[in-house]
C-alpha cells in the first residue's frame, strides 16, 4: 500500500472520525457555555459586586498612579492586571458548574441498562455421573 492509501485508512478509522466530531462538537459547546457565561452569568455577578468589572483591577509597576487601565498601558506602564486572573478563575468556576449540570442530566438521561443475570448452570455430564459413583460405593 502506498502512503496516501495508508494516510486515508487511518483517517477513516472509527477512533479518528469520533475525535473530529468530539472536537468540533466540543468547539461549539464552548461558545454556548462561553456566551452563557458572558451573556447571562457575568451580567448576574456584577450585580452581586456591585458592578465590580474584575477587568479593570491593576497594579502598576512604575509606581505611578493611573486612572484606568488603557491609560497605563498607554503610558507604557507595565502592569498586573490580577483583575483578569480574578475573572478567569470566576470564568473557570462558572464554567465548571455549568458542565458538571449538563454531563449530570445527561447521565441522568440515559436510559439503565438492564443487567441480565446468567441463570445459574447446573451440573455437568460428568459431575452427575460424578455424584451417581460416590453414591454406588458408599
Amino acid at each position: 500500500m502506498g502512503f496516501f492509501s495508508d494516510f486515508k485508512a487511518s483517517l477513516m478509522k472509527g477512533d479518528v472520525l469520533s475525535l473530529a466530531t468530539a472536537v468540533v462538537i466540543g468547539g461549539a459547546f464552548g461558545k454556548i457555555v462561553g456566551s452563557a457565561v458572558d451573556d447571562v452569568i457575568m451580567p448576574i455577578v456584577g450585580l452581586l459586586t456591585g458592578g465590580i468589572d474584575f477587568t479593570q483591577k491593576f497594579v502598576t509597576l512604575d509606581g505611578n498612579s493611573y486612572a484606568s487601565l488603557d491609560a497605563a498601558k498607554a503610558a507604557g506602564a507595565a502592569v498586573i492586571t490580577y483583575g483578569n486572573l480574578v475573572q478567569a478563575v470566576i470564568n473557570f468556576v462558572i464554567i465548571s458548574l455549568f458542565v458538571f449540570i449538563v454531563l449530570r442530566a445527561a447521565e441522568k438521561a440515559k436510559k439503565k441498562e438492564v443487567v441480565v443475570v446468567a441463570a445459574p448452570a447446573g451440573p455437568t455430564q460428568e459431575e452427575l455421573l460424578t455424584q451417581i459413583r460416590d453414591l454406588l460405593k458408599k
